[in-house]
């Protein structure tokens, strides 16, 4: 893989599925496709420094998913087959009638879904950090989990709100990074810093996740699949939060056919910032295994 001071930004375009207008990246390439899928309140540009690492060997391409980046806020369709139908419908757009699809976060359940669900447009799944349930009892009712959702806190002004993901971020902050984050949130009137996702949005999401566990679709996985998940920092290693994760890698490995997991150590969830190189070579060697 090249050094990515010498890749080019990918290409913006925008077309029609549905009802959305759609907006996505296009990395070039001719070599095997490979749909990127982003996280919850996030935006395509997250896998920029991942990709830069990828894109001389694979097709890639990434959309912002309905209500998030520059893509339409639509009022509805945050259930999985509806977000499923989004990701093949890009794929129907570009020609492409069987790809490797990879998601971050809630991403990595959304492209769980999509394999799950379109079985042979499918080649092979990647599940970065995300699209692992918690084992336990039984669910909690709606009204209860409800009554914790809260969006991301983004409040203040720009400067504010870079502040603090600087300092978050601290141990890889860096230009391209500062300019990433931006394209996930707007500027309101007031001078202040929103998610695009809008509230009423990610309430739905979240009803989603509810409704439709991760865990449901594993026995319905046809392809090979990769489990990434983010090796916990030493001060988080032993907290019930890493335990239950832990936990959920277990099973989800035993229970997805064709499963394996590749931890990447000592890093936090937005793996792509902080180890994008590392993250990069992981799914390379996933990909290539294949054959």
């Amino acid at each position: 893989m090249r050094n990515p001071t010498d890749c080019q930004h990918p290409t913006e375009h925008w077309t029609t599925i549905g009802e959305l207008r759609v907006r996505y990246l296009d990395w070039g390439g001719d070599g095997e496709p490979v749909m990127l899928m982003h996280g919850l309140a996030s935006s395509a540009h997250w896998y920029e420094l991942v990709a830069s690492h990828l894109r001389h060997k694979y097709r890639l391409f990434a959309a912002d998913a309905r209500g998030h980046g520059q893509t339409s806020q639509a009022t509805g369709g945050y259930d999985w087959q509806t977000l499923s139908d989004d990701g093949v419908g890009l794929m129907d757009y570009l020609g492409i009638s069987r790809a490797a699809v990879f998601g971050h976060s809630w991403g990595a359940t959304a492209a769980l879904n999509v394999a799950a669900r379109f079985p042979d447009r499918i080649a092979a799944l990647g599940l970065i950090d995300g699209g692992v349930g918690r084992p336990g009892g039984p669910r909690e009712p709606w009204e209860v989990v409800k009554a914790r959702v809260r969006p991301r806190d983004v409040t203040g002004n720009r400067e504010q709100f870079l502040d603090r993901l600087r300092h978050q971020l601290s141990f890889c902050w860096n230009d391209q990074i500062e300019r990433i984050v931006q394209t996930m949130v707007y500027e309101d009137q007031e001078g202040q810093i929103q998610d695009i996702l809008r509230p009423e949005n990610h309430l739905q999401v979240m009803r989603a996740m509810w409704e439709e566990p991760a865990s449901e679709l594993y026995s319905r996985i046809a392809c090979p699949t990769v489990i990434i998940p983010a090796g916990p920092t030493p001060e988080r290693a032993d907290t019930e939060r890493a335990r239950q994760k832990q936990a959920g890698v277990v099973a989800a490995e035993k229970d997805i056919p064709q499963c394996r997991v590749r931890w990447i150590p000592e890093t936090v969830h937005d793996i792509g910032y902080h180890k994008p190189e590392e993250l990069a070579r992981v799914m390379d060697e996933f990909l290539s295994g294949l054959g």
